[in-house]
C-alpha cells in the first residue's frame, strides 16, 4: 500500500466516528436518520461501525441531514498546508472533483459529464451558480432559456431561478462551477452547497 492508499484508508476509518458523533449530537436514532436520508437502518449502523465503506451517494444526504460540509464530514487536510487533497467521486455517471475546502460562502467542484443525455428536472433554491466549460460541450436551463455551452464559454446564474444542466447527448465535458451564497456561512452555506452539488450530479434531495 503506498502513502496515499494509507491516507486514504485512515481518512475513511475515521467517518464511523464522526457520522456516530454528528448523530449523538442531534439525539436522533438510526431509524430517524434513516427516514430522512432515506438510507437503510443497516447501512447506518454498518458506515458508523467501519463495516461499510463510504460513498458520495451516501455521504451526501447525511451531510445535508447533519448540516455540515463534506470536508467537515470526511476530515479536512493538515492544518496549515495549503493544498487542496483532490479526490474524485462518481456518482450517477459523473465524476466530481471538490476544488475547495475550508467553509465559506464559495464552493467550487470541476465535474465530468458524460455524453449520455438525461431528462432535465428543474430545481431552485437560493445561491447563484458560475460555470466555465473545459472540453466539450453541455446544455444548460435556466427559466426559460435552454442553451448549449461550448468549450471556453462561461455562464452565471442565480439558482433562484429554476434551472438544469446536463450532457447534450453527443459530447463529454468538463467544467469547472462555481457555488455561492449571500453572506452565508458554516452550516447554511454547506446546506445549500450540498445540496447544488446533489443537483449537479443528478441527485436532487426531496
Amino acid at each position: 500500500m503506498d502513502e496515499n492508499e494509507a491516507i486514504v484508508d485512515a481518512t475513511l476509518e475515521r467517518i464511523g466516528p464522526r457520522l456516530q458523533a454528528l448523530r449523538a449530537r442531534r439525539g436522533a436514532t438510526l431509524a430517524e436518520v434513516a427516514s430522512v436520508t432515506g438510507i437503510s437502518k443497516s447501512t447506518l449502523s454498518r458506515l458508523e461501525t467501519g463495516q461499510r465503506r463510504p460513498s458520495l451517494e451516501l455521504l451526501l444526504p447525511l451531510a445535508r441531514m447533519y448540516r455540515v460540509s463534506l470536508d467537515d464530514l470526511v476530515g479536512a487536510p493538515e492544518t496549515g498546508d495549503p493544498r487542496v487533497r483532490l479526490r474524485p467521486r462518481r456518482v450517477n455517471g459523473r465524476t466530481v472533483v471538490a476544488l475547495t475546502r475550508q467553509p465559506g460562502e464559495r464552493h467550487a467542484w470541476k465535474i465530468i459529464i458524460p455524453r449520455d443525455a438525461s431528462e432535465p428536472t428543474l430545481t431552485s433554491h437560493e445561491g447563484s451558480s458560475w460555470m466555465y466549460v473545459l472540453t466539450g460541450r453541455i446544455r444548460l436551463i435556466v427559466g426559460d432559456r435552454d442553451v448549449a455551452l461550448e468549450a471556453g464559454e462561461v455562464a452565471e446564474f442565480d439558482t433562484r431561478t429554476p434551472h438544469w444542466f446536463g450532457a447534450d447527448g453527443k459530447h463529454d465535458a468538463e467544467i469547472l462551477t462555481i457555488f455561492g451564497t449571500d453572506g452565508d456561512h458554516g452550516a447554511r452555506s454547506a446546506d445549500l452547497a450540498t445540496r447544488h452539488l446533489a443537483e449537479a450530479l443528478g441527485a436532487p434531495p426531496e
